[in-house]
């Protein structure tokens, strides 16, 4: 018995689509546009949150950032589960694990380039803090989309 045509040659598929295709989908903008809308709602609770610690309790900064990175990742996780992503089969309390770890290395790029930006520029650290976020964000939407909520 021989192997059909498309076995032999590797042009055999799963049902599945390539994860590139995948993420250029209408599914992911809606997913991203959804996640970018409650990203700025929380980031905005995170950096009144940074501003407050730093000149009101005289915290320093690079704690104050990673105080407010978790605090507001922690409301985004709620926005997540339950609207974002919703329809998710991972369950409540696994996904914040899973979305704790994302979060650690959302943590990790932010607290290496709002470093990185407060050492080598002259940037303000709100200015920094908002331009890291950009990447930080994008980097945590797609851990969470493919690798936990599986929505992507």
């Amino acid at each position: 018995m021989t192997a059909p045509a498309d076995q032999l040659t590797g042009a055999h598929r799963s049902a599945r689509p390539r994860l590139i295709d995948r993420l250029v989908s209408r599914n992911t903008a809606i997913l991203l546009a959804r996640n970018t809308l409650v990203s700025c709602v929380v980031f905005a609770f995170g950096l009144v949150l940074l501003w407050a610690l730093v000149e009101f309790l005289g915290m320093n900064k690079l704690a104050a950032a990673a105080l407010g990175f978790l605090a507001s990742n922690s409301l985004h996780y709620a926005f997540g589960y339950t609207w974002i992503y919703r329809g998710t089969e991972r369950g409540v309390a696994s996904g914040y694990g899973y979305f704790l770890v994302n979060a650690g290395v959302g943590l990790a790029v932010t607290l290496a380039l709002f470093a990185a930006f407060l050492s080598w520029t002259p940037l303000n650290y709100l200015v920094a803090r908002i331009l890291v976020s950009v990447v930080a964000g994008l980097t945590m939407f797609l851990l969470n989309a493919v690798l936990n909520f599986k929505r992507v």
